[in-house]
């Protein structure tokens, strides 16, 4: 197991490494933010998205939480795509949530956990909404499917926010997405359309 020393160690190799390839890249990185992509994602620590994705520190905003929810009261969250989208200006909102998610297994089980029971209320509502389906199928096909309608209903979710809103109201060019990550592939795939300034429906 690593101790926290070995954390200063990896940076320092970290930051040696990235100016030994760029030697301006701590200056520019320093004076200027500017991503095209927010980023929502679950707090699981396998799915980090800068190093999924490829991009470099300052490429991605990133917001994270348990099981990737979207909920119109956690300010936390419409603070980060406030900034995001009004300051930084970025022309896509990704939400990513992740096959075997824990937060969506747990809010299918009947197990009490304790106060993040209240968080997962959010999953168990797009369960609810799905029940038919869900039940159809065995596990794990069942927490993954689930996974998806999650991702779905989480980009539904932002796009109805006064953010997004008033940003295509303005003409701003933003996409939303929905994407899921699969742990022992290390693949990334889009699981519809995007939600668009041109294809956004108040009725969905």
């Amino acid at each position: 197991m690593k101790s926290l020393s070995d954390l200063f160690d990896n940076n320092r190799r970290w930051a040696a490494g990235k100016v030994a390839r760029d030697p301006e890249f701590f200056e520019r990185l320093a004076n200027q933010q500017s991503p095209k992509y927010l980023w929502i994602g679950c707090a699981d620590s396998r799915v980090p998205a800068n190093q999924i994705t490829g991009l470099d520190p300052g490429e991605v905003f990133v917001h994270r939480n348990v099981a990737n929810v979207v909920v119109q009261t956690d300010f936390n969250m419409l603070s980060v795509v406030q900034y995001a989208v009004e300051v930084l200006k970025v022309e896509h909102v990704i939400v990513c949530g992740h096959y075997s998610c824990g937060g969506v297994a747990a809010a299918l089980g009947k197990q009490r956990n304790g106060l993040i029971d209240n968080w997962l209320r959010h999953i168990q509502t797009v369960a609810r909404e799905h029940t038919d389906e869900l039940r159809s199928l065995e596990q794990p096909a069942q927490i993954d499917r689930l996974c998806e309608l999650n991702v779905e209903a989480q980009a539904k979710n932002i796009s109805h926010t006064t953010i997004l809103q008033d940003a295509w109201d303005r003409g701003q060019k933003v996409d939303v997405h929905s994407w899921i990550y699969r742990l022992n592939t290390g693949h990334l795939s889009s699981l519809k359309d995007p939600i668009t300034l041109d294809n956004f429906s108040s009725d969905s």
